[in-house]
């Protein structure tokens, strides 16, 4: 657990670097601090991991690979904030401890092995989270970002635990093997209230992933908050939750897969439509991301629902391959709005003219999270409908089919705008730490999609 360690200790670092005013090294310090975490994370590959911590944490091959994932998100992430911080802050060693302290919290909850460690884990992400949304403090939209964000996570919060303090007085343990001893021994005759404590488990985590219809807060949210935070919670922390969503109920509860199964189909269908047909209506490009977003959490629960050997392989090629063209995306956005001072779609006109670069990587992302061929997004919707298919749900994988199909026009429409219509603009400066960013980002998307064995079958 080393890993989590460094991450732990590397914010006060940076902050005692903010306090004697040594902000060129906070973004050095950061990014190398990061990479050390994640060295120690890959050494650990294979080690035939045991719980630790009096079998609180398991941090084995699968919590490794969504560990390495937030780690290079982050990394990525944190390489577009040179500057932007500056922007909104002088004070921005809070911006990148704060951060590193969620990202904490998030190896807590990809490597728990007990409830407690789970709820631990989402409760640090989540204040973290809190403080990132409103810390423009003159900003209203980010001030009403953080109280909404803030007001849905506690009563999701409190839905998680309620559910967990009732897994517990059914089986007298938080621990991932004492529950699953359990309900193997009572798979027939199990306790109502064990039931109970599952169904509010899931409003809990499907309130933290943003699924319908538990996700109002999600689109108000994204749009109030710093670009750059958007860009983390909507893929460092989406990625994480879901992990630890999978990991749950593919330990404890697969016996009473029949039990829970109708109401993630009915959870599953109202997230894909509302996302993809809400997201059709969007007139700011940020806000079309929030609800796509929401679509991108029915895919992954589809994983879930089709609970088998592949579950996890296919959210773990996803969520990168969604991570990845999510940060292009809010990049792109980040230098548009600089220049127009607006996020909407007409921002974007005639950008690849003057920018083609930029419009180029833009595109390759707008066509990965289409889900087209020759791309990550492909690849990972490939894996997705696969699992789906193994188990049966052919109605489910249709379904998701027909919801891929709507998503193309609103992602089409941003490459419309930028190849297809014109506006008088001036060259857009593409910083060359964003050159790198984008273009790493647009490489691997191609990559992942020519060859995905780069990534599949690691879990």
């Amino acid at each position: 657990m080393n890993t989590l360690i460094v991450i732990s200790v590397l914010p006060i670092v940076l902050l005692y670097l903010g306090l004697y005013k040594m902000q060129k090294a906070l973004l050095p310090v950061t990014v190398v601090g990061l990479l050390v975490a994640l060295g120690l994370a890959v050494n650990q590959w294979n080690n035939n991991a045991r719980p630790e911590y009096h079998g609180m944490i398991l941090f084995n091959n699968y919590a490794i690979a969504f560990s390495s994932l937030a780690i290079i998100s982050t990394i990525l992430i944190l390489l577009l904030s040179k500057g932007y911080f500056e922007r909104i802050s002088q004070h921005i060693a809070e911006y990148y401890a704060i951060i590193l302290f969620s990202l904490a919290g998030i190896v807590v909850m990809v490597s728990y092995y007990n409830l407690t460690m789970l709820f631990i884990g989402i409760e640090i992400m989540s204040v973290s989270l809190y403080i990132l949304a409103g810390i423009k403090k003159n900003d209203f939209a980010s001030n009403e970002a953080a109280l909404k964000y803030f007001l849905m996570g506690a009563f999701s919060t409190g839905f998680l635990l309620f559910g967990i303090t009732l897994v517990y007085g059914s089986t007298g343990s938080f621990g991932i093997d004492g529950i699953q001893s359990w309900v193997s021994e009572h798979r027939i005759g199990a306790d109502p209230m064990l039931y109970t404590g599952v169904i509010l488990i899931i409003v809990g985590l499907c309130f933290k992933v943003g699924a319908a219809p538990f996700h109002f807060w999600t689109p108000d949210v994204y749009e109030g908050s710093p670009t750059l935070i958007t860009a983390f919670m909507s893929t460092v922390s989406k990625t994480a939750a879901f992990a630890a969503f999978l990991r749950l109920f593919a330990a404890c509860f697969p016996l009473f897969y029949s039990f829970w199964t109708p109401l993630f189909i009915v959870i599953v269908i109202i997230t894909l439509f509302i996302g993809n047909i809400t997201a059709l209506y969007q007139q700011s490009f940020k806000r079309m991301l929030a609800y796509s977003s929401i679509s991108h959490a029915g895919y992954l629960l589809l994983a879930i629902l089709a609970l088998g050997a592949g579950s996890a392989n296919s959210i773990f090629v996803y969520a990168s391959a969604y991570s990845i063209a999510s940060i292009i995306a809010f990049g792109a956005l980040i230098l548009v709005q600089q220049e127009t001072g607006s996020d909407n779609f007409e921002s974007f006109n005639g950008l690849a003219k003057n920018n083609p670069f930029l419009a180029f990587a833009l595109t390759v992302a707008m066509l990965s999270l289409a889900g087209i061929p020759l791309t990550a997004g492909f690849i990972g919707k490939f894996y997705i409908f696969n699992t789906v298919l193994s188990q049966q749900h052919t109605g489910l994988a249709i379904i998701a089919v027909i919801n891929a199909i709507i998503s193309i026009f609103y992602y089409f429409r941003v490459i419309v705008a930028m190849y297809f219509r014109t506006a008088e603009r001036a060259e857009i400066t593409v910083p060359s730490y964003y050159l790198f960013v984008l273009g790493l980002a647009a490489l691997a998307t191609v990559l992942i999609g020519v060859y995905p064995q780069f990534i599949t079958g690691l879990i």
